[in-house]
């Protein structure tokens, strides 16, 4: 990959994070209309599947009037795919409905209601540690050298200074914090998964996957919680407008970036950019909020900036 290239990619990983980090916004204003997590996570990535599920229906139609032959997969599973049956690839990716999707929007979103948001940002964003080590535990040809962990410790210690912003007290709630690290661990495994998927099938055929799997898992939520929004609630023209912002831009256009990005940078690599979801956050805060930019936010996004930079480096 060029040089270029890559500073591409890692534009558009930062674009997706930034999106990602500024839907807390919506989420919130869609809790203060009434609507539940597990309600707001099923209805986005519904939207989300429906969408890609038309655009990779459209994109048929066009190849089967042009006489080309559509494949699901990429051009170089044709060949894997012999040794890779049809049951182990649906188990794939229903795994990764389940790490990306379900359980760990569900686990993060839970967590919020029994610990402090200081505590679930700080847990959940230290997933790229977490998924290193993974990584490297799984895959050990995949070798972690030693600058990407010394940068990854530099960046994961430049997001707990922004983190916590100068107030140095946390309240531990076991179950709320264990809650958060589920859905670390989540995301960590999402990361893990996505390297043979993406090797094997093109991204939007692994994307709509992941929503179909993340809608199926989540179902059963809602046979012990059988609770929806009306259609009154639904049509209200803020809670249509943030849900189109959610299931359109950051699930079924953000997931499609994102996981292109691991395929062309690594998983190691592209979760590292999860370091940056506190800044994205504290800097829409600070321009809409008028929340105050403070010292310790901009030592704490140097740091994470120099140490994604390191965890980079050896790799280009």
């Amino acid at each position: 990959m060029t040089t270029n290239s890559r500073l591409f990619c890692h534009l558009l990983a930062f674009v997706t994070v930034v999106v990602w980090g500024t839907t807390f916004v919506s989420t919130k204003v869609l809790l203060m209309e009434g609507l539940t997590p597990a309600q707001i996570f099923t209805l986005r990535f519904a939207m989300a599947y429906v969408l890609l599920a038309a655009w990779m229906g459209i994109k048929a139609l066009i190849r089967k009037r042009h006489g080309r032959r559509v494949a699901p997969v990429s051009r170089s599973s044709r060949t894997r795919e012999r040794g890779w049956s049809l049951v182990k690839r649906e188990l794939l990716m229903l795994a990764l409905g389940v790490t990306g999707g379900s359980l760990y929007f569900l686990a993060e979103n839970e967590a919020l209601n029994h610990t402090t948001a200081t505590n679930t940002s700080l847990i959940v964003c230290s997933c790229p540690l977490f998924a290193m080590m993974i990584i490297a535990l799984f895959y050990p040809s995949e070798k972690v050298r030693r600058i990407q962990w010394i940068g990854s410790l530099i960046a994961c210690i430049g997001m707990v200074i922004v983190v916590l912003n100068g107030r140095f007290v946390l309240h531990l709630s076991p179950l709320g914090d264990l809650l958060a690290f589920v859905a670390c661990l989540c995301w960590a495994f999402y990361s893990l998964l996505m390297k043979p998927a993406i090797e094997r099938y093109s991204t939007l055929f692994v994307t709509r996957k992941v929503f179909f799997y993340g809608l199926l898992t989540i179902l059963p939520y809602f046979i012990f919680v059988p609770d929806w929004p009306a259609m009154e609630v639904l049509l209200r023209p803020q809670v249509m407008g943030n849900l189109l912002f959610l299931g359109v831009l950051a699930s079924m256009v953000c997931f499609l970036v994102w996981n292109w990005v691991i395929s062309q940078l690594g998983a190691i690599v592209a979760t590292n950019w999860v370091y940056f979801n506190p800044i994205s956050t504290m800097i829409f805060a600070w321009w809409f909020l008028n929340e105050t930019i403070t010292v310790f936010f901009l030592l704490g996004a140097a740091l994470i900036l120099i140490g994604m930079y390191l965890a980079d480096k050896r790799l280009r």
